[in-house]
């Protein structure tokens, strides 16, 4: 059955990718109940996340599913084992802490350039719980690069910077790149290059914790026209010095430090993978605007439509707040 399942998807999306004008996309999402599997597509590569199943009760019986999906997968996609990166995925992405996205888990380098609208991406299908590209944020990269045009963009909790770079093809003006990662700091410098750009002091990078960056207010005449927030979930990080973070409990108070960042104008776009979070209009500091985007930035490959969530908030000029 999966292998069927994963022919079929591959032959109807790699058309569909082509003139999209991607080469990498989701291919299965738990589509049949008995496979509890996340199967993404990286230009000849496959990374398969495995889910555990409450039948299988003995190492036995979850070492003979494990054997088995990963020769449905093999099968399905024609794939050497070379070819595809078998990950146990309990990261944040799946509700967990973003902490774990920040720990090497090997050391095999498994390093490919990818594209994405005419943009190069570096992507590492071996050593962390995630590639280096969230590919769920596809559709929103693309709004922020037609957005861009001469503004000033602001990217929080950057990871590898794939926002900023669609930001900077798309015309922006000035770009600030936030994270705490030198790790991904350095792969931001990476996507930069990729794409004949470079850090300047147009556009720069801070290796910062984005609560203590936000905290410290903006400079003076620091503002920004296109903001974009995706931040994680949970993080205990000895970064933050061992506070504890969690985007159900604590987005207003991320919402009140980015208001002053934002420009009369301009434009956040505000992003969670959590489903737990309940989101509350009263939350949203006075003098913003806010529209729920439902699933209209989740790509069409995503059979997920809750994959995440996301909102768009506005600061209008004082003459027009009420409109």
């Amino acid at each position: 059955m999966l292998a069927n399942r994963l022919a079929r998807r591959l032959r109807h999306l790699r058309g569909w990718a082509e003139a999209e004008g991607v080469s990498c996309f989701r291919l299965y999402e738990r589509d049949i109940p008995e496979f509890p599997l996340i199967v993404d597509w990286y230009d000849g590569d496959a990374v398969a996340w495995i889910m555990p199943r409450t039948r299988d009760d003995t190492p036995e019986a979850e070492r003979a599913f494990r054997e088995r999906a990963i020769g449905e997968i093999r099968a399905g996609l024609a794939l050497g084992p070379e070819r595809l990166w078998i990950k146990e995925r309990a990261g944040q992405r799946a509700g967990g802490s973003r902490d774990d996205q920040y720990e090497r888990l090997q050391a095999r380098g498994a390093v490919k350039v990818v594209t994405e609208h005419a943009l190069r991406f570096e992507v590492n299908l071996s050593d962390y719980l995630d590639t280096g590209l969230f590919l769920d944020h596809r559709t929103t990269r693309s709004l922020i690069r037609r957005y861009a045009e001469g503004k000033r963009f602001l990217n929080l909790f950057a990871y590898t910077g794939s926002f900023t770079v669609h930001a900077r093809a798309g015309g922006a003006r000035a770009s600030t790149t936030v994270d705490m990662s030198r790790t991904y700091q350095d792969w931001t410098r990476r996507n930069f290059a990729l794409n004949g750009q470079r850090e300047s002091p147009e556009h720069r990078l801070v290796t910062a914790d984005c609560l203590a960056w936000l905290r410290a207010g903006p400079k003076a005449g620091e503002s920004y026209d296109l903001i974009v927030c995706d931040p994680p979930t949970f993080s205990n990080s000895k970064r933050m010095g061992g506070a504890t973070w969690a985007i159900d409990r604590d987005y207003p108070e991320l919402l009140r430090l980015i208001e002053p960042f934002l420009a009369t104008g301009g434009f956040l776009y505000f992003s969670t993978n959590s489903r737990g979070l309940k989101w509350e209009n009263a939350a949203v500091p006075a003098g913003l605007q806010c529209r729920d985007l439902g699933d209209r930035t989740v790509p069409q490959d995503f059979r997920n439509r809750k994959i995440h969530r996301c909102w768009r908030l506005s600061k209008p000029a004082a003459d027009r707040a009420g409109e």
